[in-house]
């Protein structure tokens, strides 16, 4: 081992492993030894093999020097280990005596910096293993190209523009195609030129990609020989049938059904409406409706508002009884109340045919997935939602007539506070490129699937948009020939002052910074609280903007070793693990924004260097991405793991910003707030009184038998007539079938995460024994059982290649039960049942560790590939007071919290100040509040607490008095 690589062990072994040779006060004096055997032990290596994966399981003694006593006792589960860490939960987790984390060296600290080194460990191996590109690409991924190893390739010929594509000739034609000159400055509609020697990267309708070995989709219809051992004869696109398994595993069990009416409510909204639901205690609706929001900018199968004219049954024909599948009678449809005839329309397939099979080492690869489709929006973070991402979505977008860098707001009603005067988008007008059924709607680039949150968000950032050149239109008021940071490629040297800039140019920006204020919201503020840990805490923000943010000495140490060591080689090794190690020290956002003549293009802002950075160099205006030798667009896995529906209430609880914000005036049917009624509900109520609804009010968990009645019986216009309804639960499950998602446990292999053996092992034994919630979690497994059955298991069939068992031996049909057995169907299980079915899941997590999983990659490989999150955040993109406003999440500057919270001093969070800006009436309930996604009259407590209990003032809420 060279003298530096040496260092960088022991610093990091210093500052993530944290063991020292005298035990702090706070920890157990048992631990001391278990510190001195991991120190010894050293570094894990990245796994050779998929099959030699990290797991997120460690060695005894790392276990309990991290956690202790405790910590070692959950090994055996088949979860993550660091969820059991020290300080990694709530103050429960806190070694005694103690009432924060402290420093490094101490258990807590230890604890801490061992989970984000686990997960930083997932991260690596996620990215070293789990990129498939549907693409054409994988074969130089597999084989490399030019002596180059595939993963560290940054080109490929197939992320070329087509000859048809109105950009061709401006990036090159037929020769080596570069994007440059205008193409350059901002987003373009659709998403081409992200990546300047990519340019068809991540644009629209560019294929999906995969997080999975292409042999493991569709098992249903693979022909692969671990498939067939894995799930026999049993699988089909409606075997077990989906109906069946929402109205069984799905389905919101209610108390009073009469005062539900299946997710209807009452007449008149009536407050006495009660539709039960599964809470989480500690994020609320505007979060659920948040995710919406934004998967309508990253993905959409649908081809401006429509699926394939062909369609297919939805189910309700068939279930198990007595481990024997039959048809359902007249009785049991009733008993369950699904329907047989309902249909639901095909979605569209790119690729069908055989795809091609390439040998490496002596073993075969599909080159793609057995089908692919196609993503009809751009895979970017840029707000496409709201801004378009092709001609005919940008022609739905309304800009004003009297200052064209401002979206068109429109004044409705006399309500009182000041944000209304600030306006609402328009409605769509006649001759606007629309589907029927998105009549009578906002007007916006994405009006599919439109709902009273959706509605929400999008006029609220609208007003962001507007909010942002009205402050421009000041700032050049003010001082019309200051430098206003932005430049034109075809002139990079001229200053362009403030009175220079364009609407157009003005309107491009403001998109820019919208974009990234989302992604930062996402990153640091939707995310933490859907993971509501320390770890997660300080890891999200570390993507954002480093782990040691605050900490200069050790950031410029960390980020000293890893690029002496790593930065300057070509070597597949250091362009994927050493990459993603290095963002843990000063971040993603900003990576290759500055220029200096003696760092790498990674260094972070000096003021006292000579920034070298040029907009006319193309390797300075894209230095910062890495995709990790695979073009980024989002998996099909990453689609199934936003299936969160469970997430939304069938009824809001309505209440008004100018009246006492405890009574909940309505329950409002979130049915009744889709399309155009949604665009209705928001002008009768505003935008302020919906902000304090979905604000104050805990959305669902995300769990088994919690998904909304409406959703079962969900009105779907452009069905044919006369067949109007669709099960949106049991669709969730055929959607994946149809696009080819491994089944559950499979799926946990792929990511690197334990093998489950049974139903039995989705039962939190954590818990104990005898409480209520495990009675009712195995009762739930008893249901699942009698929905996807069991078999007897043959030990002679080997069902996985990606995993192995603990003693290195194949893991067989029997997982781990004695041949012949009769063992559970967990192979069969559908991804969306299987983490809704985990129960056990670090503390403060909305999601399971599965889903988690599945974001650790891509949460990162989002902002890494985008150059306007990297090397092209810079003021000749955003304008100097664009990049002021998203490091400082507004115009007038950093602003701090009054108080710590949860031990850290904290500025007021990005979606904190847009609620301000868009609604300055709410700054009496918002001032007590630290993250906007937090039910906002609830106590946050000293340390992660996930109590509900209300925050002084609220204390007469309803909602708290509620079981």
């Amino acid at each position: 081992m060279t003298t530096r690589c040496l260092g960088l062990l022991l610093f990091l072994v210093a500052t993530l492993a944290g063991c020292a040779s005298n035990p702090p006060q706070d920890e157990a004096p048992a631990d001391a030894g278990d510190c001195g055997q991991m120190l010894l032990g050293g570094f894990r290596p990245i796994a050779a093999e998929r099959d030699q994966r990290f797991l997120g399981k460690v060695q005894p003694a790392t276990a309990g020097c991290r956690g202790g006593p405790r910590a070692k006792a959950y090994m055996g589960l088949p979860y993550v280990d660091w969820a059991h860490y020290w300080a990694t939960a709530d103050t429960g987790s806190l070694t005694p005596g103690s009432d924060g984390v402290g420093g490094h060296l101490g258990a807590n600290g230890r604890g801490i910096d061992g989970a984000l080194l686990d997960l930083e460990y997932q991260r690596m191996e996620l990215i070293k293993f789990n990129l498939f590109d549907n693409s054409g690409t994988f074969r130089d991924y597999l084989l490399g190209r030019e002596g180059v190893a595939g993963p560290a390739i940054k080109t490929w010929p197939e992320m070329r523009l087509a000859s048809g594509h109105p950009f061709y000739a401006a990036v090159g034609g037929a020769g080596p195609q570069l994007c440059q000159g205008e193409l350059i400055r901002f987003r373009n509609l659709d998403g081409s030129c992200n990546d300047l020697r990519n340019p068809a990267m991540g644009a629209s309708h560019q294929l999906f990609a995969r997080n999975v070995e292409f042999e493991t989709t569709f098992p249903d219809l693979s022909d692969n020989l671990l498939a067939r051992n894995r799930h026999g004869d049993r699988l089909a696109l409606l075997r077990p049938d989906p109906q069946v398994i929402s109205r069984k595993l799905l389905t919101r069990q209610q108390s009073q059904p009469d005062k539900c009416q299946h997710g209807y409510g009452l007449p008149g909204d009536s407050p006495a409406a009660s539709c039960d639901y599964q809470k989480a205690p500690f994020f609320n609706v505007l979060a659920a409706f948040w995710i919406q929001f934004m998967t309508h900018d990253w993905f959409s199968h649908l081809e401006d508002g429509h699926n394939d004219t062909a369609t297919m049954p939805l189910g309700c024909s068939s279930q198990r009884v007595g481990n024997v599948e039959q048809p359902l009678s007249p009785a049991d449809v009733a008993r369950l109340g699904c329907r047989p005839a309902d249909v639901i329309d095909r979605g569209y397939v790119a690729d069908s045919g055989a795809p091609a099979v390439i040998t490496v080492d002596g073993k075969p690869h599909l080159t793609r997935a057995y089908k692919t489709m196609r993503n009809n929006v751009t895979a970017w973070w840029d707000a496409s939602q709201i801004y378009g991402y092709d001609d005919t979505s940008r022609r739905r977008v309304k800009r004003s007539p009297a200052d064209p860098a401002r979206l068109l707001l429109v004044h409705v009603g006399k309500r009182p506070g000041e944000g209304e005067a600030k306006g609402y988008l328009p409605v769509f007008e006649a001759g606007d490129p629309i589907a029927p059924q998105w009549s009578g709607q906002e007007a916006t680039a994405f009006p599919d699937n439109w709902s009273i949150g959706t509605s929400f968000y999008t006029n609220l950032f609208a007003r962001e948009h507007n909010a942002f050149v009205d402050a421009f239109r000041q700032l050049a008021a003010a001082k019309p020939d200051e430098d206003s940071g932005l430049r034109r490629p075809s002139e990079p040297d001229r200053v362009i002052t403030n009175r220079d800039v364009s609407a157009g140019e003005l309107f491009e920006a403001a998109r820019l910074v919208v974009s990234a204020e989302i992604a930062k919201i996402h990153t640091t503020e939707w995310t933490p609280q859907l993971l509501y840990d320390e770890p997660l805490y300080l890891g999200m923000n570390s993507n954002w903007k480093g782990l040691f943010d605050g900490k200069e000495l050790v950031e410029r140490a960390l980020a000293k070793i890893v690029t002496d060591n790593f930065g300057k080689s070509k070597e597949a090794k250091e362009a994927t693990q050493w990459y993603s190690a290095f963002a843990s020290g000063p971040g993603i956002f900003g990576l290759g924004s500055h220029v200096y003549a003696d760092d790498r293009v990674f260094a972070a802002y000096d003021p006292a260097k000579d920034d070298l950075w040029r907009i006319s160099n193309p390797d300075h205006v894209n230095g910062g991405i890495n995709h990790f030798g695979s073009p980024f667009n989002f998996p099909e896995e990453f689609v199934s793991v936003y299936r969160l529906h469970a997430l939304v209430p069938d009824l809001i609880e309505y209440r008004e910003w100018n009246q006492d914000p405890n009574q909940i005036r309505n329950k409002v049917a979130v049915v009744q707030t889709f399309r155009g009624r949604a665009t209705a509900a928001m002008r009768d109520h505003g935008l302020a009184s919906w902000a304090l609804s979905m604000g104050r009010q805990r959305l669902g968990l995300l769990t088994l038998q919690n998904t909304p009645q409406f959703l079962q019986n969900l009105d779907i216009t452009r069905q044919p007539a006369p067949i109007r309804q669709a099960d949106i639960a049991a669709l969730d499950i055929l959607r994946d079938r149809e696009r080819g998602v491994p089944r559950f446990n499979e799926f946990r292999r792929q990511y690197g995460l334990k093998t489950l053996t049974g139903f039995d092992d989705f039962v939190d034994h954590t818990l104990p024994a005898d409480s209520p919630q495990r009675h009712e979690q195995e009762r739930i497994i008893g249901v699942m059982r009698e929905v996807y059955g069991q078999h007897r298991c043959d030990a002679t069939k080997v069902i996985t290649s990606s995993q192995r068992n603990d003693d290195g031996s194949p893991i067989n049909d029997c997982l781990g039960h004695p041949d012949g057995s009769l063992v559970d169907n967990i192979e069969d299980v559908d991804t969306v049942v299987g983490w809704l079915a985990e129960f056990t899941r670090p503390h403060g997590f909305a999601i399971s560790e599965t889903q988690f999983q599945v974001f650790i990659l891509n949460a990162s490989r989002r902002l890494f590939s985008d150059r306007f999150f990297t090397s092209s955040f810079r003021p000749e993109f955003y304008t100097r007071l664009g990049v002021d406003w998203v490091n400082n999440n507004g115009p007038d500057g950093r602003k701090m919290e009054p108080e710590a919270d949860n031990g850290h001093a904290v500025e007021v969070s990005p979606l904190k100040r847009v609620l301000l800006r868009a609604m300055p009436e709410l700054a009496p309930e918002l001032q007590s509040v630290r993250n906007v996604f937090d039910p906002w009259a609830r106590a946050r407590g000293h340390y992660y607490s996930i109590a509900w209990k209300p925050r002084p003032g609220a204390e007469s809420d309803p909602a708290f008095a509620a079981p």
